[in-house]
């Protein structure tokens, strides 16, 4: 079962299973909470993901389509591990580049690219995925 943690390795978790969707996102909130030009994304069913060790801190926010998202982050490092939000039932949104593997990000490949519309100018699409300029 891979595991993945944050920076400072106080939060620990791990995901079972293959993603249900696999997705770059251009959100302007995903901006900053990654402070870079997009996030990776893997959508894992809530069944799946297993918090193993510690208490992550959380932020909620309505995001542009009006639903709240609750981001899960490490309040010693700051480390972003992974979102939820009502649109998506009891799925976790897990930032991919905090899996342990460093191969992880290889193997998450997106099908989807989110708020495309907010691409920075200098980041191509990713060939065969779907561009989609919202949720």
């Amino acid at each position: 079962m891979p595991e993945g943690g944050c920076l400072c390795g106080k939060i620990r978790y791990s995901v079972e299973g293959d993603p249900v969707g696999k997705a770059l996102c251009h959100c302007l909130d995903c901006r900053k909470i990654t402070g870079s030009t997009y996030s990776t994304n893997m959508i894992m069913p809530g069944p799946n993901f297993k918090l193993l060790a510690g208490t992550p801190k959380t932020f909620a926010k309505t995001a542009g389509s009006g639903n709240q998202i609750v981001s899960h982050f490490c309040g010693d490092c700051g480390s972003t591990l992974w979102r939820n939000t009502d649109a998506f039932g009891d799925a976790k949104i897990v930032k991919a580049g905090t899996l342990d593997d460093e191969d992880a990000l290889d193997k998450v490949e997106p099908a989807l690219e989110l708020f495309t519309d907010h691409r920075v100018t200098w980041v191509g699409e990713i060939a065969g995925a779907a561009q989609k300029t919202g949720m």
